[in-house]
């Protein structure tokens, strides 16, 4: 007998009917004689209609007030599928975060889970039951109803897993798996079989969209192996590991391209070449509570600098804002800015034992007369910075030139 824990996003349930078909689902693998638990979103769109109710209310509705009405979207979630268990025949009980008691610290909006109380999803299993657990919330010790932030289920799940100990947590998305890159900008992308946390992590970090960056890093902390699975058709899904496959001969030496085009970039150019400038214009981009991506610093001519750095294009604006008056206190001799760019990446965990991947992916680049900006690397990745026109082209040549295409057979 196995212990699962199963995790269904807000698409997957968002309709009555699927509601019913994620119960058939569900019942199936209880079935086979698994201990089943399952986490679920608010149905689709209805965490936006929640925070649209708090914002006509109040433009800066109170964190603590706004968290206690958007956790209502998990609560009816899981009680119209406990509901549908029931009319299927099987003994299901539902649990709110609270009831479970999935600690968080106090931060509302963006908790953090400190501790799970298992005692009573314990009971629960021991008794045959399949469990329904409300994603995204929990509380905290004084008994406030707290929230993990956008795409906390994925959290919650991974960490009730952990908890439970259980044999493996199933994520199940609209997709069936994690692939090379994006299917819809490269429609020969390769749904992968498997890939290791750090992969994922990256991949995650860098614009893919799969999964929350946070689920993946508390799995890969605790080694729960984790599954990407479609709700909406059958397949084995992606399993992210911590092992790594060493037997597979013809691994790739790179699993994925991950892009982001929600990048902007600002330049203060002839700054002073002293120490501490890097400090003295970092310094109040992170006191505005902007965070910086890459960075690059070129030594220029007449013992000066030209400091780079990327954010995410939301916090653009604000971004310059704090530069102007940066500027001024370095005594830089221009701001430069442009918010038309993207970040690209190769990643694999084969770049370790191989050279030769930048050479390739600045080849690549090159011959689609593709300019480079920034680079950045690790271990395992290698990220630049181009002309946000040129990103789909850019995805598509390093797909190819690292040999992710994959054909079907037209015999």
């Amino acid at each position: 007998m196995a212990l699962v824990v199963q995790k269904y996003g807000g698409t997957s349930v968002g309709t009555v009917e699927r509601i019913k078909a994620v119960a058939e689902k569900v019942g199936r693998f209880h079935d086979d004689g698994n201990q089943v638990i399952v986490t679920v979103s608010a149905m689709s769109g209805e965490t936006n209609r929640l925070l649209g109710l708090s914002n006509a209310i109040s433009s800066s509705p109170a964190a603590r007030e706004l968290d206690v009405v958007v956790s209502t979207g998990e609560q009816v979630t899981i009680g119209l599928l406990v509901m549908a268990l029931i009319e299927l025949g099987y003994d299901a009980r539902s649990y709110t975060g609270g009831q479970v008691k999935i600690i968080t610290d106090s931060a509302h909006g963006k908790a953090r889970i400190q501790r799970i109380e298992d005692k009573n999803l314990r009971n629960e299993l021991d008794a045959g039951r399949i469990v329904v657990v409300a994603g995204f919330q929990g509380v905290d010790e004084s008994g406030n109803i707290t929230t993990l932030g956008r795409g906390g289920s994925d959290t919650t799940a991974v960490a009730l897993a952990a908890a439970l100990k259980a044999d493996e947590c199933q994520i199940y998305t609209d997709v069936d798996g994690v692939y090379t890159t994006d299917p819809r900008v490269v429609d020969c992308a390769k749904r992968l079989d498997k890939i290791t946390f750090e992969e994922m992590l990256e991949m995650a970090s860098l614009g893919s969209k799969v999964l929350q960056i946070r689920a993946v890093e508390f799995a890969g902390k605790f080694g729960v192996p984790l599954r990407v699975l479609s709700s909406f058709k059958e397949g084995p899904g992606t399993l992210i590991t911590c092992e790594e496959d060493d037997s597979n001969m013809e691994r790739p030496l790179i699993s994925g391209i991950a892009f982001n085009r929600d990048e902007a970039k600002l330049t203060l150019r002839g700054v002073p070449d002293k120490p501490g400038v890097a400090s003295h214009i970092l310094g109040p981009v992170g006191d505005a509570n902007i965070e910086v991506d890459m960075i690059v610093q070129n030594i220029g001519g007449n013992s000066t600098n030209d400091f780079t750095f990327t954010v995410h294009r939301n916090e653009y604006h604000k971004a310059i804002e704090v530069l102007t008056k940066v500027a001024k206190d370095v005594g830089a001799a221009e701001l430069v800015s442009d918010d038309k760019i993207a970040k690209v990446s190769v990643v694999g965990v084969g770049m370790r034992s191989h050279a030769g991947v930048a050479s390739t992916m600045f080849r690549s680049l090159a011959d689609e007369s593709i300019n480079i900006q920034m680079i950045s690397t690790s271990e395992i990745k290698i990220s630049v910075v181009i002309e946000e026109k040129y990103l789909e082209l850019a995805v598509r040549a390093l797909h190819t030139a690292f040999d992710l295409d994959v054909h079907e057979d037209k015999d």
